[in-house]
């Protein structure tokens, strides 16, 4: 008898403990069919909490939020009043979970003023929370170009400016010149840069150093430090290409992280536009046709759903992770057909890596979270997913399109006068998104 009692105990516990494993896995136990059938389980976060999500029109409960569902095909989308929506067609198998990363955005962002200097053109510097901003206004006290530094931003309503160098210490040297039609090349640590001017006498380029510039405000600029800088118009050929070479061994080396059958194609075929901020997708254009092997064999389960494109177009733009080994197209939105001026990028309509700094990161350029692009599309600014999903328009009113910064703590920042009657340019202005 105590035998007995002991198999029947030990059954039993074997019983407990496939019913937990299964219960882990995702088994569920159907009635009406009177079997154990698997589910899934969607886990939905958002951005803001407590957003409402719905699975197939019906309401499930606000994020974040873990459903457990049996395999099959559903809509989720997830709202908040005041802010966009978001939906997703996904297909949940069984035993597996599929996390969505939902960013919503307010229908009505708010506008808060950096500064007050009246900007004639802004020139953002790629991959760093730089921007060179120029002032241009008769006034030989503050006309001149300053570096803004995002990062910095201290608790104040005016953010410090860095002087680069005034106007009039130019002309000193030039003569007449124009401030708004300078060209900027900046070296790959960001502490010099090429600015080239168009003079009487041709073209003169200096480098100018940016380190140790005087601190200022639009309200107290004080006595600036005559700026170092040179002239370098003979050799800037020589110094472009020497920092371009270096930009390139850059992103090289983060590309030689990829898989090797993703290398391959990529150094025949690719102009690399941009790196996500974790470094774990890119942003790129093919110059021809081409096609992407599957480095990742068998592939993942579990990733994401969106259907991949691995027969490329040559200048269509593409989105690669390499996480999950999957590829997809950024269909509808052309790059080239969102730049007013196709000669800006050079010789041909193809974006090259070697195009001066900011060109591109004007029309489009990676969101802080590595999960979304930001887009400029001349008379708005839309961010959707990595995938090319949920295209939604963050900011429509009215703003410079050809100066265009995103921040690495995720501010847009954009050039707008809200008051054209008493103010003649516009001044540097973030835009409230989160």
């Amino acid at each position: 008898m105590r035998l007995f009692y002991r198999i029947l105990i030990s059954f039993i516990f074997l019983a407990v403990l496939l019913g937990i494993i299964a219960f882990a896995r995702g088994y569920r136990l159907d009635l009406e069919r009177q079997s154990l059938t698997p589910t899934g389980i969607i886990a939905v976060s958002a951005y803001p909490k407590a957003s409402k999500v719905f699975v197939n029109g019906e309401l499930r409960g606000v994020s974040d939020i873990n459903l457990t569902l049996p395999p099959g095909y559903y809509e989720v989308e997830v709202k908040k009043d005041g802010f966009t929506g978001w939906s997703k067609n996904v297909t949940l198998k069984g035993e597996l979970v599929l996390t969505l990363d939902v960013l919503l955005y307010p229908l009505n962002p708010s506008l808060s003023p950096l500064t007050n200097l009246s900007i004639n053109r802004g020139i953002p510097i790629a991959q760093s929370d730089r921007m060179f901003l120029i002032s241009e206004n008769d006034d030989e006290e503050k006309d001149g170009v300053y570096l803004f530094e995002t990062s910095k931003t201290p608790i104040s309503f005016f953010a410090p400016l860095k002087l680069v160098v005034l106007k009039k210490s130019l002309v000193d040297r030039m003569g007449a010149i124009n401030l708004k039609d300078i060209a900027v090349v900046v070296s790959p640590d960001v502490k010099e840069a090429i600015f080239t001017f168009e003079t009487s006498a041709g073209e003169i380029s200096y480098l100018i150093s940016l380190e140790g510039s005087v601190k200022q405000t639009a309200e107290s600029i004080t006595s600036p430090v005559e700026p170092r800088f040179f002239d370098v118009t003979s050799s800037k050929a020589t110094l472009i290409e020497a920092w371009t070479r270096q930009k390139e061994e850059v992103k090289q080396k983060i590309l030689e992280s990829y898989p090797k059958e993703f290398v391959k194609v990529a150094s025949d075929s690719f102009s690399l536009i941009d790196f996500s901020p974790d470094e774990t997708k890119l942003l790129y254009q093919p110059r021809k046709p081409a096609f992407l092997t599957q480095a990742i064999s068998p592939p993942l389960i579990a990733t994401n759903q969106t259907p991949e494109v691995r027969q490329l177009e040559a200048n269509s733009l593409y989105v690669y992770d390499k996480k999950e080994d999957r590829n997809y197209k950024i269909d509808p939105i052309n790059l080239i057909d969102l730049i007013p001026d196709k000669n800006s990028l050079g010789q041909s309509d193809q974006l090259e890596i070697r195009q001066p700094d900011g060109q591109v990161e004007n029309y489009i350029t990676w969101y802080s979270d590595s999960k979304h692009l930001v887009v400029n599309q001349g008379q708005k600014i839309s961010i959707l997913d990595y995938d090319g999903q949920n295209q939604q328009t963050v900011y429509s009113g009215q703003f410079e399109s050809d100066f265009f910064k995103l921040t690495s703590d995720g501010r847009i920042l954009i050039l707008t006068n809200l008051n054209p009657e008493a103010n003649k340019y516009p001044d540097l202005y973030a835009v409230g998104i989160r």
